[in-house]
């Protein structure tokens, strides 16, 4: 039975739930983490995975099929980092795939206003922790000699750009180039590393997105989300159940010669 990683998975209705309840009806052991406590204004309760969603997304988990543990992760620490890996380790006998989900996607200002502080923090989590992480479980898969599988979910700002987004724009055009040097670097091990990039999709961080651009152009919440579907050509928007299948595909073996790749998960709205 194959062990999966997910960061970023202690929120309800967010991604990383999806890629947890997911992994887990696919027969894998599923550790959920994320940052698990408030840490000051950057990651305030209203935005953070606590451990008590966590421990509920693993009982899920358990229900779908899956064995499942929660361990708390700031991916901003290298130490944390080894901490989740070594203790995916401990419970389960080794890992296999490691999904980069942890991202900051709510800090938005205007690009002559942008503080420094929330600069270092999208950054710090969106790439750095996807570095730390990374690097924690290749170490693990090269000693395991049994090779492996990195997922780094990246965004539609990895290819286009979006205002008020410095940070999280040049943060996911980063993971992309962190995706592909990774592969380059780690396929002689056996180790495959890919990128997914989701467009729009309405969890509880794309309702604060959608509210704040709403607000910045000017437009009602309703008029803005269909402005988001008429330019789709599927004509909708996201699910997160459409990332999680992306990554099942890719931590598969029927993706067993696919790496370096930044695969559009978009609708169609994003093909470059």
């Amino acid at each position: 039975m194959k062990t999966v990683i997910i960061t970023g998975s202690g929120r309800k209705k967010g991604i990383g739930e999806a890629l947890a309840l997911r992994f887990a009806s696919e027969g894998y052991n599923v550790v959920v983490s994320d940052i698990g406590t408030a840490k000051g204004r950057e990651f305030a309760a209203e935005h953070i995975g606590n451990t008590t969603e966590m421990d509920e997304i693993v009982a899920a988990c358990q229900v779908a099929g899956g064995q499942a543990i929660a361990v708390p992760c700031d991916v901003r620490s290298a130490a944390d980092c080894a901490n989740l890996v070594q203790k995916a380790v401990e419970a389960f006998g080794q890992i296999d795939v490691l999904i980069n989900n942890a991202g900051v996607g709510y800090l938005m200002e205007p690009f002559v206003d942008f503080k420094e502080e929330s600069w270092d923090a999208v950054l710090n989590v969106n790439l750095k922790g996807a570095f730390l992480c990374s690097q924690a479980a290749a170490r693990q898969l090269i000693a395991q000699n049994t090779g492996g599988c990195i997922i780094n979910i990246a965004s539609q700002a990895a290819k286009s750009g979006f205002p008020f987004a410095a940070a999280y724009t040049a943060s996911k055009h980063g993971l992309v180039g962190l995706t592909r040097s990774n592969a380059v670097e780690l396929g002689k091990f056996g180790i495959r590393v890919n990128a997914v990039c989701p467009n729009h999709i309405t969890t509880g961080l794309g309702d604060w997105q959608n509210k704040f651009f709403a607000e910045k152009l000017g437009l009602d919440y309703n008029t803005y989300l269909q402005g988001i579907k008429d330019r789709n050509p599927l004509g909708r928007t996201g699910v997160v159940e459409d990332i999680a299948k992306a990554c099942v595909f890719l931590a598969s073996d029927q993706a067993s010669y696919i790496t370096g790749e930044a695969m559009n998960v978009s609708g169609g709205e994003e093909y470059h």
